[in-house]
């Protein structure tokens, strides 16, 4: 497991715009289309980069389609798949339906093969979480929870509970602002092409 660290963007900054393809539906989708879909009481959107093969994203991947059961129509939420997959195969459209399929995701999982959307959100690690408030203003930006993978027993890891997220959607739902007091997500660096 490479370890590495998200960057911390600036909170304030602006999602940056996107289309994409979705592997589930087969359409493209843009950063304002997966807004809209998600109906008027949405209050803020939240772009997650993961992909399928990362042991730290297999170790909070059923807590992220829980997090879609539970927010959904009053969070907007999207997965992006940036890694190479010719190098990283299992991290193509086939592998990410299949992930998608098993854990019953209801948001658009998009595919961002030339890697352009993963550097304008200055993506480090899978996962990588980003919330914006419904102004697409940046507030929130780190871990899902404390939880890591470990190597050893089974069960010594911490339980995957979504603290922090959910914490800061809970805020973004109540109209106030998350707590600046944010850490870094930890998972597996994006595996960019040569």
């Amino acid at each position: 497991m490479s370890r590495t660290e998200s960057k911390m963007v600036a909170l304030g900054s602006i999602a940056p715009p996107f289309e994409l393809m979705d592997v589930i539906s087969g359409h493209g989708m843009s950063r304002d289309d997966v807004f809209a879909a998600a109906g008027e009481e949405a209050e803020g959107l939240l772009v997650m980069f993961i992909c399928v093969h990362c042991p730290y994203v297999k170790h909070v991947e059923a807590e992220l389609a829980k997090l879609g059961e539970d927010y959904e129509g009053l969070i907007a939420m999207v997965a992006i798949q940036s890694n190479d997959v010719e190098t990283y195969p299992a991290d193509g459209p086939e592998g990410m339906k299949e992930q998608a399929a098993r854990l019953g995701f209801r948001f658009p999982y998009l595919l961002d093969e030339m890697q352009e959307v993963a550097r304008e959100y200055d993506a480090a690690c899978t996962p990588d979480f980003f919330l914006f408030d419904g102004e697409m203003q940046l507030v929130y930006r780190g871990q899902l929870d404390n939880s890591r993978p470990r190597r050893g027993e089974p069960g010594d890891a911490l339980p995957v509970t979504g603290k922090d997220l959910r914490a800061a959607m809970d805020a973004v739902i109540a109209g106030r602002l998350p707590d600046e007091d944010q850490w870094t997500s930890l998972g597996c660096n994006i595996k960019w092409k040569e």
